[in-house]
């Protein structure tokens, strides 16, 4: 598996079954595990238009999975937060 890097371009398919392209905007190691900070890439392209970020586990595989409890998504904020701070 190659590491996922910032700046990569992805495919991902959302609930409804639609394809939406998503730019990593950080990768972050949390508890021995990968996490991404994405956003869509529309929302990047278009200027003066706040994004929303959200956050991938990355598996083994380097496939993106959505992260499955509160808990969790308050740790990896968190992490993000206090780089993005540093």
């Amino acid at each position: 598996m190659e590491p996922i890097e910032e700046g990569e371009i992805f495919t991902i398919t959302d609930e409804d079954g639609e394809e939406q392209e998503v730019e990593v905007l950080g990768v972050i190691n949390v508890d021995g595990t990968q996490y991404a900070a994405v956003s869509f890439v529309e929302d990047i392209q278009e200027e003066n238009e706040e994004i929303d970020v959200f956050f991938l586990k990355v598996d083994t595989d380097g496939e993106f999975s959505a992260i499955e409890s509160e808990d969790e998504f308050n740790k990896v904020s968190a992490a993000f937060t206090e780089v993005m701070e540093d």
